[in-house]
C-alpha cells in the first residue's frame, strides 16, 4: 500500500525529469558522434594502418550507438562483503561480473597487491591463481612454468608462496615484432617480473628464473613441473589449430602425471560458426574450446567443466570498442566479434603411445 502510494506520488516527477535529461542528453549524443567521426577520419586520412580507428568508425552508426553511451555508465564500487547469499566461486569458465562481486576476488586480489577493477586480465589472473590454488599445486618447492609471462604479477606471487618458478616469454625479435616491447607485454629477465607489493628481490632472485620458450615449439628441456599456465597468449600462435596443439603439448611435454594446466584465451562471443581462425589475433569459438576438451580428455587428461557464464549483471552486457576506455572491459569488440576472456583447466593424465591413456 505504501509502495503504491509512493509510485503515485513520484511517478509524475520522474517522468519530467526523464523527458528533460532526454532533451539535455540527445543533443550531447550527436555532437559527439560527430565529433568522434571527423576525428577517426581525420586519423585514418593521416596514413598509416589505423586498426583500431577502422574498426571504430565501422562501428559507428550501427542500431544502438552503444559505445556512445558508456561515458555515462555507472560504474559501482567493487566492495566488501560477506560470503553469505553469494555462488560458487569462478563457476563458469567465462569472464563475469559475479566473480568481481564475490568476496574471494577481492582476498586474491591481495595477492597481487591490487585493488578489483572490472577488467578482464585481472579476471584472467585471478581464475589462474584460484584453479591452481583450488588443485593444490602453490605449495613449498612446488615447480611452476609460466607461457609468455611478459611483466604479469603471477611469477611474483607464486614464488612469494615458495614455488619455485622458470618465467618465459618470446623471442626478444618476436617481442620487437609485436610490439609487446613497447607496451610492457614483453619480459627479458628476472629483473622485470618484480613486484614490490608481493616479493622482495632476494626471494625473486631465489625462486625465479627466466627463460626464452617458441610456444609453438617447446624446448624439450622444459619438463617435470606441477604445475603451468599462460594469460591471453596462445591465440597469438597463428592459427586456432596452432593453439590448441600448444595446450595438448603444454600438458604433456611440460607436466608430471597428476601436474595441472591452467590456460585463458579469447572466445568469440557473437557466432559459433564465423571467426578469425589465422592471423597475429585468432578467435576461439564455443565449439572449438569443446573439441579441445574432447582431444584432451581422449588422450587420458582431466579436463575442468567449460561453461559459459550466464549475464546475470548489467554490467555483463556492455562491450568496449576501439579506442578501449577499459573500465569496464569484460567484452570487447574484436575484429568485429564481441568477445570475452576465456580459460581451461587440465590435470594431466598417464599418457603414451600417442595418446593412450594409462590413468
Amino acid at each position: 500500500m505504501v509502495n503504491q502510494l509512493i509510485k503515485r506520488i513520484f511517478s509524475p516527477l520522474w517522468h519530467r525529469i526523464a523527458n528533460r535529461l532526454a532533451i539535455r542528453l540527445q543533443p550531447m549524443i550527436e555532437k559527439r558522434l560527430v565529433e568522434e567521426n571527423a576525428l577517426l577520419r581525420g586519423a585514418l586520412d593521416s596514413g598509416g594502418s589505423h586498426r583500431e580507428e577502422k574498426e571504430r568508425l565501422d562501428h559507428l552508426g550501427r542500431p544502438g550507438n552503444e559505445q556512445l553511451i558508456q561515458p555515462w555508465i555507472f560504474i559501482p564500487p567493487i566492495v566488501k562483503t560477506e560470503n553469505e547469499g553469494h555462488s560458487r566461486f569462478m563457476a563458469y569458465s567465462t569472464c563475469a561480473v559475479a566473480d568481481f562481486l564475490h568476496p574471494e576476488y577481492r582476498k586474491l586480489c591481495q595477492l597481487i597487491a591490487g585493488q578489483p577493477i572490472f577488467h578482464r586480465k585481472q579476471w584472467e589472473w585471478i581464475y589462474i591463481v584460484h584453479h591452481l590454488l583450488d588443485n593444490g599445486v602453490l605449495k613449498e618447492n612446488a615447480k611452476g612454468l609460466g607461457f609468455g609471462v611478459g611483466t604479469e604479477p603471477l611469477p611474483a606471487l607464486f614464488a612469494s608462496l615458495g614455488c619455485d618458478i622458470t618465467a618465459t616469454d618470446a623471442p626478444s625479435d618476436v617481442g620487437v615484432a609485436k610490439g609487446w616491447q613497447k607496451t610492457a607485454q614483453h619480459s627479458s629477465n628476472v629483473e622485470s617480473l618484480r613486484y614490490e607489493g608481493i616479493i622482495d628481490r632476494e626471494t625473486l632472485l631465489k625462486h625465479i628464473k627466466h627463460g626464452v620458450c617458441d610456444m609453438n615449439a617447446i624446448d624439450p628441456g622444459y619438463s617435470g613441473f606441477d604445475f603451468c599456465w599462460s594469460s591471453c597468449c596462445f591465440e597469438h600462435l597463428g592459427s586456432l589449430e596452432a593453439g590448441a596443439e600448444f595446450v595438448i603439448n603444454s600438458v604433456e611435454q611440460t607436466l608430471k602425471p597428476g601436474g595441472v594446466a591452467c590456460h585463458t584465451t579469447e572466445l568469440n562471443l557473437s557466432s559459433n560458426d564465423e571467426t578469425v581462425s589465422v592471423g597475429d589475433t585468432v578467435l576461439y569459438r564455443q565449439r572449438d574450446i569443446e573439441e579441445l576438451v574432447r582431444r584432451l580428455e581422449a588422450r587420458g587428461h582431466q579436463v575442468g567443466a567449460f561453461c559459459i557464464a550466464p549475464d546475470s549483471h548489467y554490467l555483463d552486457g556492455v562491450v568496449d570498442v576501439p579506442p578501449y576506455r577499459h573500465n569496464p572491459h569484460l567484452k570487447l569488440l574484436l575484429s568485429g566479434y564481441v568477445t570475452t576472456s576465456v580459460g581451461i583447466v587440465i590435470k594431466r593424465g598417464a599418457v603414451d603411445n600417442g595418446g593412450e591413456s594409462g590413468v
